[in-house]
């Protein structure tokens, strides 16, 4: 079930130049959210006609707390990062289809640029359930990298950097822990850039890992009713937004 409610916001943290962490405070009883699962955003610009579709970062039931990771790439997000303390945030939530529990303790969670935005929660939830998450997080340069220490927080932690300087040079799939003939993990998740969900998708499908994927195709209703989110799967097109936006790997036609 979806909701409409209005948030106060009680934090903004500037991360880097690009990346804000906004803490929304609710004065409800969040409903259950799975990590995965997004938001759609009012954002509060005379020209942003349409709501943001934005991953669910964080979730504090106990305070009543969202947390939304956002990168500024627009008018629309850019007015959302300027927003201050006491400001008023309406969002539809929690929309799509999140990531599943695997049938393993061993699993890996790998992240590119902003797709590192729904691993945290999801790290979180799965050690609720009993299930220590790894995170392999890849970044262009070591100032590109968002809140390291939250994730470290729940589990172990390795970096790539493109230019090598932080952690493993290189994309994610150069690091050592991808790089072994036996994988030490039954279970990928992944977000971020299409062409690196595509290799790990290879990856899984070589080495016969489940890998769920979580795409980030342009969003216009989040609901279903516009159709401009489509991906191609086995099943003919699927809406990214109410189908997904996490996937199986192996039911995308990649």
């Amino acid at each position: 079930m979806k909701y409409q409610h209005d948030f106060t916001v009680v934090d903004n943290e500037r991360q880097t130049h690009d990346f804000v962490v906004l803490t929304l405070q609710a004065s409800q009883i969040l409903p259950e959210i799975l990590p995965g699962q997004f938001a759609e955003v009012l954002a509060p610009h005379p020209q942003a006609y349409l709501r943001r579709p934005l991953s669910i970062h964080d979730v504090d039931y106990e305070k009543k707390q969202i947390k939304l990771l956002i990168q500024e790439v627009g008018k629309g997000t850019e007015s959302l990062t300027k927003l201050e303390i006491g400001n008023r945030v309406n969002m539809i939530y929690p929309l799509g289809k999140g990531y599943d529990l695997p049938d393993s303790k061993r699993v890996l969670l790998v992240g590119g640029g902003c797709g590192v935005a729904p691993l945290l929660y999801l790290g979180r939830y799965l050690k609720k359930n009993g299930i220590m998450p790894r995170f392999l997080i890849g970044t262009r340069t070591k100032s590109a990298l968002v809140r390291l220490d939250a994730y470290r927080e729940l589990g172990d932690v390795m970096v790539t950097t493109e230019d090598g300087s932080y952690g493993t040079k290189g994309f994610v799939i150069n690091h050592p822990v991808m790089r072994t003939q036996q994988p030490d993990f039954d279970w990928i998740y992944t977000c971020g850039p299409e062409a690196m969900m595509r290799i790990l998708a290879k990856y899984a499908t070589n080495h016969q890992l489940t890998c769920q994927v979580s795409l980030e195709n342009h969003m216009a209703c989040g609901i279903g009713a516009c159709l401009c989110c489509v991906t191609n799967t086995r099943d003919g097109h699927k809406c990214t937004c109410t189908d997904g936006p996490v996937f199986d790997s192996k039911y995308l036609l990649w």
